[in-house]
């Protein structure tokens, strides 16, 4: 990818970052925050975007899809014009919840297909690195009580329909006050494990170079992203509560549990 091309790239990862912003409050708040702004951003992007693309066409003599990062970028922008014509017609505000972040994270990974110069501090390196372990682990921890209240929820519910509740059944919290813990640890760990990814990812380019985005740990990582930003759009837009949600929120965890003891090769926690 050329220069130029990643410089403009990288400008409209920098614009749809608002929209990112825009998500992150809308689901910690419950209520749509700086939506026009972001739309403003998210247009302006796509224009750097395809300039981007354009040019690295005519740098390369054809359609920049050969490899991940050329395919991402491209993808960001097909979505992105998708969702600015539905939005023009429909007025669906609530899809935005789950577009920009998609927009943002496809955007991330084309943005981050150029090799960059290694830190030349060893201080600012691990910095970075305990800060990104940090929010992932936070992040963890937050989804971690989502599941648990999730399977009190599940338990709660099925002693509410039996005819002879157990003992226990009278110090469980109600339905929705379960519920809306879940919700709240959700809206939280989805922010942190957000911050994560992307701290994650821009250590990964320094560290690792181009190659990072195939290690087996991360794409689970982006997988298990991708399985709560789905939970949040589905409570947003259709209103999944009570059991939907409690079983989307223990797969959710599995997967997140899956990527946390992956055992990968540039990856690990283990040192060899």
């Amino acid at each position: 990818m050329g220069q130029t091309s990643v410089f403009w790239l990288r400008v409209a990862l920098a614009l749809y970052s608002l929209g990112l912003w825009h998500a992150l409050l809308t689901v910690i708040r419950r209520r749509q925050r700086l939506l026009g702004v972001a739309l403003a951003s998210f247009c302006v992007a796509a224009v750097f975007q395809l300039v981007s693309i354009v040019e690295e066409g005519f740098a390369l003599g054809r359609f920049p899809v050969a490899n991940i990062h050329q395919s991402a970028s491209v993808v960001g922008l097909l979505i992105t014009l998708l969702f600015l014509a539905v939005y023009w017609r429909y007025k669906y505000e609530s899809l935005a919840v789950f577009i920009f972040p998609i927009v943002f994270v496809c955007t991330l990974i084309a943005s981050l297909g150029h090799p960059v110069e290694p830190w030349s501090s060893p201080v600012l390196r691990s910095s970075w690195l305990f800060v990104h372990v940090v929010l992932a682990l936070l992040g963890y921890a937050a989804l971690f009580v989502t599941c648990v209240a999730a399977v009190m929820y599940l338990i709660q519910e099925r002693e509410l329909k039996s005819r002879k509740p157990r003992a226990f059944y009278y110090r469980l919290p109600p339905l929705g006050a379960l519920d809306d813990l879940a919700y709240k640890t959700l809206a939280i760990g989805f922010v942190l494990i957000t911050l994560g990814l992307i701290t994650g990812s821009f250590w990964a380019l320094v560290e690792w170079g181009t190659r990072w985005v195939v290690d087996p740990k991360i794409i689970l990582a982006f997988v298990t992203w991708g399985i709560y930003l789905l939970m949040i759009f589905t409570r947003w837009t259709i209103g999944w509560r009570g059991r939907k949600a409690a079983y989307f929120a223990i797969v959710g965890f599995c997967c997140a549990a899956l990527t946390w003891i992956v055992d990968s090769g540039v990856h690990s926690f283990v040192k060899r």
